[in-house]
């Protein structure tokens, strides 16, 4: 039996097309669809409706995606099983993130206490790293958003202000910090819908009233740098990302009233397992000291209660 098969199955099924499934997998859409069309053959069994590029499972396909289910989750409960008996000094731990800073801190204080193992970096957008996470495709996975999903354990870890940026010919780039109500009417660069950079930034100022311009919408950190160096607008980014650059400077916003938090999670039913607790045990209090924008300890692992965030 190859479980690679019956994940790839599910994959499809969860994403909708070959294409996609195999982005989610990290594969070749060629692979994915040979694993689909042995297992249809082997089996005699339609499991999907095919409509263009779009596949959508059958009857008999909903009842197998039940089962694949089960069947992988059974197979990484087994592994599971097998690397936590052991005593740490050897195996792998994979952790998906959606970005560098805090990742990689959490990486140096495990390795430190644990210098045998293995770590692995899934990098990917928010979807992406959930999606991995709660198909054991990671153990635990840091996000800088709350999700509420009852399948899911969550632990603060770290928050940071965000603050602005702006060129150096800017007048605001003359100013340590600047009142949020300044803002109105100036071109403000934003990340695309979805980032948690944006709704923290848009939620602080719509509570204060103030509507900046709304210059572009940038779907990159690195994109929206460039943007504000070469004069197009001004940057809002979290501290703890923040890259020094001689074309911009960095500018405070008075009170901290935007912040974004970056969160740990693990599967529920995963929480209590030696390698899990080694990775929570192992970054308490790994947070880089030197930001003064660091509020919060890490909290004790706790179920989230807040909505996803849009």
């Amino acid at each position: 039996m190859s479980t690679a098969r019956y994940r790839a199955f599910i994959a499809v099924a969860q994403q909708g097309s070959l294409s996609a499934a195999a982005r989610a997998l990290g594969v070749s859409q060629p692979t994915v669809s040979s694993q689909i069309a042995t297992l249809e053959r082997q089996s005699q069994i339609e499991l999907f409706h095919r409509q263009g590029y779009r596949m959508t499972l059958t009857g008999a396909g909903h009842k197998l995606m039940t089962l694949a289910q089960k069947l992988l989750a059974l197979e990484a409960e087994t592994e599971f099983f097998l690397r936590d008996s052991g005593q740490l000094n050897q195996g792998e731990l994979k952790i998906g993130a959606v970005g560098p800073f805090h990742v990689i801190e959490m990486v140096a204080a495990y390795s430190a206490r644990h210098p045998g193992m293995k770590l692995s970096i899934r990098m990917g957008n928010s979807q992406q790293v959930l999606h991995d996470l709660e198909n054991y495709t990671t153990d635990v996975a840091v996000l800088a958003g709350l999700y509420d999903r009852p399948e899911l354990l969550v632990r603060e870890y770290a928050r940071h202000a965000i603050i602005l940026f702006a060129h150096i010919d800017h007048p605001l780039a003359r100013r340590e910090q600047v009142e949020l109500g300044e803002l109105h009417g100036l071109p403000l660069l934003l990340r695309e819908q979805g980032s948690t950079t944006r709704t923290a930034i848009e939620k602080a100022l719509q509570a204060a009233g103030v509507k900046p311009r709304t210059q572009l919408e940038i779907g990159s950190r690195e994109a929206i740098r460039e943007a504000v160096a070469r004069g197009l607008g001004i940057g809002a980014v979290s501290e703890a990302e923040f890259i020094a650059d001689p074309r911009f400077r960095p500018v405070r916003i008075a009170g901290d009233p935007a912040s974004t938090t970056t969160y740990v999670y693990c599967m529920k039913e995963r929480s209590e397992s030696l390698l899990v607790r080694s990775f929570l045990k192992a970054i308490e209090g790994s947070a880089a000291p030197n930001l003064p924008v660091l509020l919060t300890a890490p909290k004790p692992l706790i179920a989230p209660t807040a909505k996803k965030l849009a």
